[in-house]
């Protein structure tokens, strides 16, 4: 559908900031309320109080479907099968396993797996944009939450902007990474930072928050309510453009192999899951 979707910074390619966050009493997720704080308003959630084995609502969610990976060089084929995404315990699964799969191109896949998207169900200017999830594990893995601009089909990529809110490599466990992408700053030059959870632990073994607030010429990102990087329009290389003042989309998916995360290895287990809680955005 789109040439590119989403190009990834190599962390070797660009500078990168490393934060560690505070680690919460007893090691357990701080309990995250309805809204961060009396600043924000919520103006879309969705929190998959569903019956167990149903779609992802299509009121809010469309999904990606194909191989290849748009330009990433990943393995897995996307479908919309409920082998791949699904609600269960009122959370959204995205399961991806090892099988062989004909995708819609014909090429038959070795693995497959969901990406789904809110682009004509739901995009929103300035905000904070959260969801609560736990990761999948394992080399080759590549779990993300992104926003694209809306304005992709009339521009293209990277003109409309993207923002990696959190992308993690399975050989990175307890790594999360914070990206942007526009022109003349895309793939590996994005600007990017990463997050270190505490002691290394890794962000399959429990929930953790991720959030971005987007406001005129500024993105912040956190986890677990902690900011662990800031950009703003003066942090751009020089002679590019901010584009981030227009409507961005949602999108949820765990890529297998890839660019950026390498090949699943004999270490990798299958199938793998990325549990997400909720999803919720607010305005100012």
């Amino acid at each position: 559908m789109f040439t590119v979707l989403r190009r990834t910074a190599s962390i070797g390619a660009v500078t990168a900031m490393v934060f560690v966050a505070v680690a919460a009493c007893g090691g357990q997720t701080p309990a995250t309320p309805d809204a961060p704080n009396a600043r924000w308003q919520l103006t879309w959630s969705d929190e998959f109080e569903q019956a167990d084995g149903s779609a992802p609502s299509p009121a809010r969610w469309v999904h990606d479907i194909g191989g290849g990976g748009w330009g990433n060089n990943e393995l897995e084929s996307y479908t919309d099968r409920r082998d791949n995404s699904f609600v269960r315990g009122g959370s959204l699964v995205i399961h991806a396993a090892r099988e062989d799969f004909r995708g819609t191109d014909g090429i038959h896949r070795e693995y497959t797996s969901a990406r789904v998207k809110t682009l004509g169900t739901f995009a929103q200017t300035y905000g904070r944009f959260e969801a609560r999830m736990r990761l999948p594990r394992g080399q080759g893995l590549w779990p993300a939450f992104w926003l694209l601009g809306d304005n992709i089909d009339a521009v293209g990529w990277p003109a409309c902007g993207e923002i990696d809110i959190m992308e993690n490599i399975g050989r990175e466990p307890g790594i999360v990474h914070g990206t942007l992408h526009g022109p003349g700053y895309s793939g590996g030059q994005g600007p990017t930072a990463l997050f270190s959870n505490p002691n290394g632990r890794p962000f399959a073994d429990d929930f953790h928050v991720f959030a971005l607030e987007c406001e005129p010429s500024i993105i912040r990102w956190y986890v677990d309510g902690a900011l662990y990087a800031t950009r703003a329009a003066s942090d751009l290389p020089a002679g590019t453009r901010w584009v981030y003042d227009h409507n961005f989309f949602i999108l949820l998916n765990v890529a297998v192999g890839g660019s950026w995360p390498g090949n699943p290895d004999t270490t990798t287990t299958f199938p793998q899951e990325m549990v997400v809680d909720w999803v919720r955005v607010y305005r100012r």
